[in-house]
C-alpha cells in the first residue's frame, strides 16, 4: 500500500513484519481517523527505525551497554513523540482530543523531564539487559505465546517459562532501585521499606496507613504496581508506565488481538503446541481482567497516564472519521484489535478458573439495588392496565463486573438489539455515587448519577439481532451496586 513505510533491507523487513501491527494499533488510539493513524504510524516507524539504527551503531566506552528500550516499546515511544511534535507544530487537529490535553499536561512532561522523575516502570525496563526486557514486554504486554516469544528471541522453548519468571524478579529489583533513586519527600521515604516488604510477600496484608498513602501519592502507587509480582498487575504497570497515554487501552487491544491469534485454525487440535497456547490464553485473559487492578491508586486518582473519555470534543473529532468500517456482523462485536483493517476479534465472556494469583470474576446481572427493590416488586405484583398495550423491550443488556478493588472497578456492558441501528446511545443510572473513567469502544458522559455512553465512529452500525460491547474503569466509595434503568436510544432495555 502506498501509505505504508517501505523497508530498506532484510533486517528492516523483519522488523516491519513483527512490529508494524503494534505501531499501527497505538497510532490508531492516538488519532481520530484511520487515515491519520496510518500517517502517524508511518512517520513514527521511520523515526523509530532511524533511532534504533543510531543506537545500534553508537560508539560507547569499554564495558558500557546501550540503555534503551526493547524494539516494540521504542517504536511505541516514537508514536507518542511524533504525536507530540505534531501538536507542538500546530498540526494536532487529527489527534485524539484527550491525547492533545495530555500532551500539554504535566503528566506528559514527565517523559521528557529529568530522568529520575520519569515513571518507575520506564526506568526499570530501560535498566534491564535488552534481551531480558524484550522477553518481558513480548510476554506480558504483547501477550504472545511463549513458544512464539522463544522463536522470535532465539530462546529454548523448554526453558523460556523459567527465564520469564527470573526476568520478572529482575524487573522488580530494577524498579525497586529506581524508586529508591527517585527524589522523594520524607513521607514517601518513610514508607519505602514497608512498601518493599509488603509487595515482596504475596500473602502480606497492606496496612491501612500505607493504603491511604498510596491513594494520594502517584510515584509510590506506580512503584507498588511494579513491585507486585503476583495478582496480574505487571502488564498494566508496564503498559501505562512505558507507553504513557493510552497504555491501558493499548494493553486491552493487544490482549484481544492475542485472543484472535490463539483462536485461529481448525478446532480440536491436539498437537504439542496446543498446551502452550491454552496456557497462554488463560494468562492473556487474566491479564486483561486485571489491567485496571495493576494501577489501583493511579486509576483512582486519574493520574493522566491513560486517556479518559467524556469530552464533547472527542465526539466531534470522531465525526470526521469516515475511513473506519461500520458494518458489524451479528456474530461479532467491536473490540480492541491492533488495526481496524485486521481481522476483528470476537468479544466474549471467558470463565477464568480461580488460582493463587487470579481473583475470581463473576458476571453480575444488573438488578434493582435494595433501595429500589420494594418498588420493583410492587410493580410486578400490580395488575397490568388493560386499556394500554405494553411495548416489549427491543434490547437486552448484560452487565459484567470484570474486577473490583477497594475504591475502583472494571466492567463490561454487552447490548443485544432486535432492530438494526445506525447509531446508539446507552444510558443508565448509578445509585451509589460511582464515577465512570477510562472507557474503550464508547464515549462516556456523566451528570450526577446519570451516565450516557455513545458510539464511536467505527461501531455506530449494528445489524438486527446483533450486539455491541464496551468497557470502562470506574471508582466507587464503599457500596458498588449494579446500575439500573438502561435505555438504548431512549427506549427501555431488558436486563439479562
Amino acid at each position: 500500500m502506498s501509505d505504508l513505510p517501505t523497508p530498506q533491507d532484510a533486517d528492516e523487513t523483519a522488523l516491519f513484519s513483527e512490529c508494524w501491527d503494534a505501531v499501527l494499533s497505538y497510532a490508531d488510539l492516538c488519532t481520530a481517523g484511520s487515515m491519520t493513524a496510518r500517517r502517524l504510524a508511518d512517520e513514527a516507524f521511520t523515526l523509530g527505525v532511524r533511532r534504533l539504527r543510531a543506537e545500534g551503531t553508537a560508539v560507547r566506552g569499554p564495558g558500557r551497554r546501550p540503555a534503551r528500550l526493547p524494539v516494540v516499546p521504542e517504536l511505541l515511544t516514537a508514536v507518542r513523540e511524533t504525536a507530540a511534535a505534531w501538536e507542538s507544530d500546530g498540526q494536532g487537529q487529527g489527534l485524539d482530543p484527550d491525547l492533545r490535553l495530555w500532551l500539554n499536561s504535566e503528566a506528559a512532561a514527565r517523559y521528557s523531564g529529568p530522568p529520575l522523575t520519569r515513571p518507575v516502570a520506564l526506568r526499570g525496563l530501560r535498566d534491564m539487559p535488552e534481551a531480558d526486557a524484550s522477553l518481558l514486554w513480548l510476554a506480558e504486554v504483547e501477550a504472545l505465546p511463549l513458544s512464539v516469544v522463544a522463536r522470535r528471541l532465539g530462546l529454548d522453548p523448554q526453558t523460556v517459562g523459567t527465564e520469564l519468571d527470573q526476568v520478572r524478579v529482575l524487573f522488580r529489583e530494577r524498579c525497586h532501585r529506581a524508586h529508591r533513586d527517585t527524589p522523594l519527600d520524607a513521607e514517601c521515604r518513610s514508607y519505602a521499606r514497608l512498601l518493599d516488604a509488603v509487595t515482596r510477600s504475596p500473602g502480606a496484608e497492606e496496612p491501612d496507613d500505607l493504603s491511604r498513602h498510596l491513594a494520594t501519592c502517584v510515584p509510590c502507587a506506580e512503584a507498588a504496581a511494579c513491585l507486585r509480582l503476583t495478582g496480574g498487575a505487571l502488564p498494566a504497570a508496564l503498559a501505562t508506565g512505558v507507553v504513557g497515554w493510552g497504555g491501558l487501552a493499548y494493553l486491552e487491544r493487544r490482549r484481544r488481538a492475542a485472543e484472535v491469534r490463539l483462536g485461529a485454525g481448525a478446532p480440536g487440535r491436539t498437537g504439542p503446541g496446543d498446551l502452550d497456547r491454552d496456557a497462554s490464553r488463560g494468562r492473556v485473559v487474566r491479564g486483561g481482567l486485571l489491567a485496571a487492578a495493576g494501577l489501583i491508586s493511579v486509576v483512582a486518582l486519574g493520574a493522566s497516564l491513560m486517556p479518559f473519555g467524556g469530552s464533547d470534543g472527542d465526539e466531534a473529532a470522531a465525526a470526521h472519521d469516515d475511513q473506519r468500517p461500520v458494518a458489524v456482523p451479528s456474530a461479532t462485536r467491536p473490540s480492541h484489535v491492533p488495526s481496524r483493517s485486521a481481522v476483528p476479534a470476537t468479544t466474549r465472556t471467558v470463565p477464568v478458573s480461580p488460582s493463587a494469583d487470579t481473583p475470581k470474576t463473576r458476571t453480575r446481572h444488573a438488578t434493582p439495588s435494595p433501595k429500589h427493590r420494594g418498588s420493583a416488586s410492587a410493580s410486578a405484583a400490580a395488575p397490568a392496565p388493560t386499556a394500554t398495550a405494553t411495548h416489549a423491550p427491543t434490547c437486552q443488556v448484560a452487565y459484567h463486573l470484570d474486577d473490583q478493588w477497594s475504591d475502583g472497578f472494571q466492567a463490561t456492558l454487552t447490548v443485544t438489539t432486535d432492530d438494526a441501528l445506525d447509531d446508539w446511545r446507552l444510558a443508565w443510572t448509578f445509585d451509589d455515587g460511582q464515577r465512570i473513567g477510562q472507557t474503550w469502544d464508547a464515549t462516556p458522559h456523566q451528570s450526577g448519577s446519570q451516565v450516557t455512553a455513545s458510539a464511536k465512529s467505527y461501531n455506530k452500525s449494528v445489524a438486527a439481532h446483533g450486539s455491541f460491547a464496551f468497557g470502562f474503569v470506574g471508582t466507587h466509595d464503599g457500596t458498588n451496586d449494579d446500575p439500573r434503568a438502561f435505555t438504548l436510544n431512549g427506549e427501555s432495555c431488558a436486563v439479562e
